[in-house]
């Protein structure tokens, strides 16, 4: 075939088409899927909420929190109510409580093995009751709720590998296998990420003007959102650019009112001043309304609020929840004892940024892993701290729950606001009590 001079339709649309694509794989590749910066790995921007006052020095971060009449939260703290009441009676008790919670029923299940003798109803009861869910009003009601016991025992195949002196390794055995990460950064004076630090004070702000009477119209179920500006060249925050925050409230509330004084007595008393702009958007119960919450409004199950109890996301998760474990669980004890690796390594000022990941085998008592990475602001490199980890931390089961002391009952108040960054005597994963030595051992 000779040219004569006029190109076919058919190889014209071929053309067009070809370049459409790539023009359609640069956009999802630079924007759909997101700019990471190289150096540290972190998310710089994400075209699906590129805006127009963000430069591309800039890029944001985004964590949310929730309140304790959250479904979910409720479900959580009534596993813990009951974990604690069995620790209290029988330290050495194998405890996975589960639990359920829906309009008017709270169902109880999992495998409690123990000498203890526990009221599990009356435990229910009271720990929906302090929560908030006192009246038909707010579609829970602790006394008139349904609550159903369906726990088993612990299976004895899972107990031989996990009590001492039994199984194949006589020392006190990882109770599954799995991966479990901590984390630190210097962004808060709790070495926590900024966004899930402010919104867990959030919503304890929330709890406690609803509690104390100065805001009469709120009600239990509450959610939290931050998205923070970072400076892409120091990683560090800039300033907020939206605040989310909904409440359930009182029918009688209008939204304008409501708004005002969630800004005003919820939010800006909070917040940094200085990381607040003329900028920053504040969405206040954006659905305009939000009176059906809890229970009544969504189906609360354990363990569905695991990013919200560690890290808002600024640190991967290994899968497993913490609520209504013992600590011979390691999804539970490993996380903790990471958290206290990584904040005594940036406390230590041996890096700004931390993150540990340990892993384990069932019924083994040594993690078949221990990984570092500090994004590139260890003073050391991460083999050495690796091998200070593995010299001053007992990573082991019985050298967890021994260094944390965890076989108390501790656990209610973790089941709600966080399980790290919290200053409280029961937290002891946020001692920085080998700071001093780790600092000493590095020589720096």
């Amino acid at each position: 075939m000779f040219c004569t001079g006029r190109i076919p339709n058919r190889f014209i649309q071929v053309g067009i088409f070809i370049i459409w694509m790539e023009c359609r794989w640069k956009f999802c590749y630079d924007f759909r899927c997101g700019i990471y910066d190289e150096t540290t790995g972190r998310l710089k921007a994400d075209g699906l909420f590129l805006k127009e006052n963000i430069e591309m020095s800039e890029y944001l971060f985004t964590s949310e929190s929730v309140s304790e009449g959250h479904p979910d939260k409720v479900a959580d703290q009534v596993s813990d109510a009951i974990l604690d009441a069995v620790l209290a009676q029988d330290p050495k008790a194998r405890v996975a409580a589960e639990t359920l919670v829906n309009t008017g029923l709270c169902v109880l299940a999992g495998e409690i093995t123990t000498t203890a003798h526990v009221d599990y109803i009356k435990v229910a009861r009271e720990t929906i009751k302090r929560i908030g869910y006192n009246s038909s009003e707010l579609g829970f009601d602790a006394n008139g709720c349904a609550v159903g016991v369906y726990y088993d025992q612990q299976s004895p195949d899972i107990a031989q590998g996990v009590n001492e002196g039994e199984g194949i390794d006589l020392n006190q055995g990882a109770g599954d296998q799995g991966l479990m990460f901590g984390y630190a950064c210097d962004e808060t004076p709790t070495l926590m990420p900024f966004a899930i630090y402010y919104s867990h004070r959030l919503m304890q702000r929330q709890s406690e003007l609803r509690k104390d009477g100065r805001l009469p119209w709120l009600r239990p179920d509450a959610k939290a959102q931050l998205t923070v500006v970072y400076d892409s060249e120091t990683g560090k925050v800039k300033r907020i650019d939206t605040v989310v925050l909904s409440t359930q409230h009182d029918p009688a509330i209008s939204h304008e009112e409501l708004s005002k004084a969630v800004i005003e007595q919820i939010i800006k008393p909070v917040l940094p001043p200085e990381m607040l702009t003329a900028e920053t958007k504040y969405l206040i119960n954006p659905t305009g309304r939000f009176v059906i919450g809890g229970p009544q409004g969504d189906c609360g199950l354990t363990g569905r609020k695991i990013i919200v109890d560690t890290y808002g996301g600024a640190a991967p998760h290994g899968g497993g929840a913490f609520s209504g474990k013992d600590p011979s669980k390691v999804d539970r004890s490993a996380a903790y004892a990471c958290r206290y690796v990584a904040k005594n390594i940036v406390a230590a000022g041996l890096a700004t940024q931390c993150q540990i990941q340990v892993s384990y085998a069932i019924g083994v008592a040594e993690p078949t892993s221990i990984s570092i990475d500090t994004f590139g602001t260890g003073k050391i490199s991460e083999d050495k701290l690796i091998a200070l980890v593995r010299e001053h931390f007992d990573l082991r089961p019985k050298g967890i729950v021994q260094m944390l002391d965890l076989l108390r009952p501790i656990y209610s108040k973790s089941a709600a606001y966080g399980h790290f960054g919290r200053e409280e005597p029961e937290f002891t994963w946020e001692r920085t009590d080998k700071a001093a030595a780790l600092k000493a051992a590095a020589g720096v």
